[in-house]
């Protein structure tokens, strides 16, 4: 489920408090799918290097993917011959999900059923925030087989100086005491550690699985200014302003990216909080 980074599952900037309540935030939870088309085709993809780092460290190839949204990272694990089921409680990114041939079933992970299955892997894409994190270990121990891997991962990205500098200038020019607060999408690894720990304290608390772990894979991407326009409205707050007032920050963070010659190259580490369930 996302931040503002363009990725597979959907967080907003994470702050402390949005840390601590997240998973009580059902209504932005649930807001991501208002256009499941464009966030499909704008969020990247995860590292083909964790993908297969989760699935050499696991028991099997029996995937869950929780909060799987339209269905980014099961496409990955399908591709490495696993068998994937997803678990996604927005109807409308189950339905894209589904339309592109995918198995979802639609629940919060915390009352899903499972009915008997259990798994190799637990994962979650950028959508572990979303969920109680007690409840949500929980859940994932009781589908897990012995040795099973319960993996939680997010993009976290920080726009260069100079790209930061002017996009923050171009929303606060546009909407200015907007819930955006007049700073641009985008968070340091550090501003995300606070997600990374809860998650993994979590898991901790809840009991049942072996010491978290935390991974980071690095990678980057060049956007043009089309590109990153066309994912900007997928992003945290932003999926929920009216047209009229979306319109005139794609304006602004447009003119910035013409400013700094159409095009930037966003680094990205991809972090994994991740632990093997007890045999």
């Amino acid at each position: 489920m996302t931040t503002s980074p363009p990725d597979s599952g959907r967080t907003s900037a994470p702050g402390h408090a949005h840390v601590a309540h997240s998973h009580r935030q059902r209504e932005m939870a649930e807001s991501f799918g208002v256009d499941a088309e464009r966030y499909d085709r704008t969020r990247p993809a995860y590292p083909d290097a964790l993908i297969d780092r989760i699935i050499t460290t696991s028991p099997g190839r029996n995937v869950l993917d929780v909060g799987c949204g339209t269905g980014t990272a099961m496409r990955q694990f399908l591709s490495a011959g696993c068998a994937v089921l997803g678990v996604e409680p927005d109807p409308r990114m189950a339905a894209f999900a589904r339309r592109g041939g995918l198995d979802v079933e639609e629940a919060t992970f915390e009352t899903w059923d499972s009915d008997g299955r259990t798994f190799d892997v637990v994962a979650a894409g950028t959508a572990w925030h979303w969920i109680d994190p007690i409840a949500g270990v929980t859940q994932a121990a009781r589908v897990l087989r012995p040795g099973g891997r319960l993996a939680a991962f997010w993009h976290v990205y920080q726009l260069p100086a100079e790209v930061f500098e002017s996009f923050t200038s171009a929303f606060r020019q546009a909407m200015p005491g907007s819930p955006v607060n007049g700073q641009a999408p985008g968070q340091s690894l550090d501003a995300y550690q606070p997600l990374l720990t809860k998650a993994a304290n979590g898991i901790r608390e809840a009991g049942g699985f072996a010491e978290p772990e935390q991974w980071r894979h690095d990678w980057e991407r060049t956007y043009t200014r089309d590109e990153w326009l066309d994912q900007l409205p997928t992003s945290g707050t932003l999926t929920r302003l009216p047209r009229e007032e979306l319109e005139p920050i794609l304006d602004a963070v447009g003119a910035a990216i013409d400013a700094i010659g159409g095009r930037f190259t966003l680094p990205y580490a991809t972090m994994t909080v991740t632990a093997t369930r007890f045999p």
